[in-house]
């Protein structure tokens, strides 16, 4: 994750902008960008967001 932002409303946004633009998953994302999945998901869960599979996106 270290070419992603550490501040976690930043990173919920950069996140949620390449799974509307470039990713029909967020396991298709973090495999393309190398990205552990849970620690994603625990990072943004801190910060309070969730991730909605039938909507592709953290909310």
């Amino acid at each position: 994750m270290e070419r992603l932002p550490k501040d976690p409303i930043m990173l919920y946004s950069v996140i949620n902008t390449k799974l509307r633009d470039f990713y029909s998953s967020l396991e298709a994302l973090c495999e393309d960008m190398n990205i552990d999945e849970n620690t994603l998901k625990e990072k943004l869960s801190s910060a309070g967001f969730e991730y909605n599979k039938e909507r592709n996106q953290f909310i």
